[in-house]
C-alpha cells in the first residue's frame, strides 16, 4: 500500500500546487499589468508553448510507457501459463510410476507462482513466495532429469527439458518486469512542467476581475488524475488499475492439473 498512499499523494500535492502556482502567476501578471500594461504581455506566447508543449510531450511520454508496460505485464502471464502448460502436458513422456511426484510438484509449483503476485503489496511475503517457487524448480528440474533416464521414451530429454527451461525463464522475465518503472527524475520533471506550466498560465490570466476558478480547478485537476493513472499504470499490482483478472488463466490452467 505504500505506493498506493505515496502516489495518491503525489497527485494531492500537485493538484494543490497547481492550484497555488496559478494563483501565484495571476498575482505577479497583475502587478506587471499595473506597472506596465503594454510590455507585460510581450514575447510570451512563444514561451507559454513551449511549456505546454514539455508538459504534454511528458505526459503522452510516460502514459504511453506505462501503458505499453502493463499490457507487456498481461501477456507475459499468459507466456508463462502457455510454457507450464505445454510442460505439464509433457511429462506424459516419462514413466507412468515417475509422473505423480513430478505432477505434485508441478501443482505445488503453480500455487507459489500464484502466490508471489497475491500476496504483494507485502513485498516480503512475495519475495518468500518466490523462494519456494525457485526451490521447487531445483525438485521438479532434478525429478526430471532422474525420470529421462528410468525408461522414459527417447524422445523425453529434447522435449520435455527445455519446456522446463522455459517455464523456469519465464519467472525472471516476470520479476525483472515487475520491476521496470521510468527513473524518478522523469516524474520530477513531469511535476515541475507541470508547476511552471500552471504558473505560466496564471499570469496569462491576470487582468480579470475574478479568478477563473472552473479553469483553474479543471487545469489542475486534469493534470492531477492523468499523473496518478500513469502512476497507477505503473503499478498494477497494488492500485485501483488492476492487472489481477490476467491471473486467472494460469488459475484456470492449476484448475486443470487433477
Amino acid at each position: 500500500m505504500n505506493q498506493v498512499i505515496a502516489g495518491g499523494l503525489f497527485a494531492v500535492f500537485l493538484f494543490f500546487g497547481m492550484i497555488l502556482f496559478l494563483d501565484l502567476g495571476r498575482r505577479w501578471g497583475t502587478r506587471r499589468l499595473a506597472l506596465d500594461p503594454k510590455v507585460a504581455r510581450e514575447g510570451l506566447g512563444a514561451v507559454d508553448g513551449a511549456v505546454f508543449a514539455l508538459l504534454g510531450l511528458l505526459v503522452a511520454f510516460t502514459f504511453s510507457g506505462a501503458a505499453s508496460r502493463f499490457d507487456a505485464r498481461r501477456h507475459l502471464i499468459v507466456e508463462e501459463t502457455n510454457d507450464i502448460g505445454t510442460a505439464w502436458l509433457r511429462l506424459d513422456l516419462l514413466p507412468a510410476d515417475a509422473q505423480p511426484a513430478l505432477r505434485e510438484n508441478f501443482r505445488r509449483y503453480v500455487d507459489s507462482r500464484l502466490e508471489v503476485y497475491r500476496k504483494l503489496p507485502d513485498i516480503a511475503a512475495a519475495w518468500e513466495a518466490l523462494a519456494r517457487s525457485n526451490a521447487l524448480q531445483g525438485e521438479i528440474w532434478n525429478g526430471a532429469i532422474a525420470a529421462t533416464r528410468e525408461g522414459a521414451v527417447p524422445s523425453a530429454p529434447i522435449l520435455l527439458l527445455p519446456a522446463l527451461n522455459a517455464m523456469f525463464d519465464i519467472t525472471t522475465t516476470r520479476t525483472a518486469a515487475a520491476k521496470f518503472h521510468p527513473p524518478t527524475i522523469v516524474f520530477a520533471l513531469l511535476a515541475v512542467a507541470a508547476l511552471v506550466s500552471s504558473l505560466l498560465a496564471g499570469y496569462g490570466m491576470a487582468g480579470g476581475q475574478k479568478r477563473s476558478w472552473i479553469h483553474m480547478l479543471g487545469f489542475a485537476a486534469v493534470t492531477a488524475v492523468a499523473v496518478y493513472v500513469i502512476l497507477d499504470l505503473e503499478f498494477p499490482r497494488i492500485g485501483f488499475i488492476r492487472i489481477d483478472a490476467a491471473d486467472q488463466v494460469l488459475v484456470n490452467l492449476r484448475q486443470t492439473m487433477k
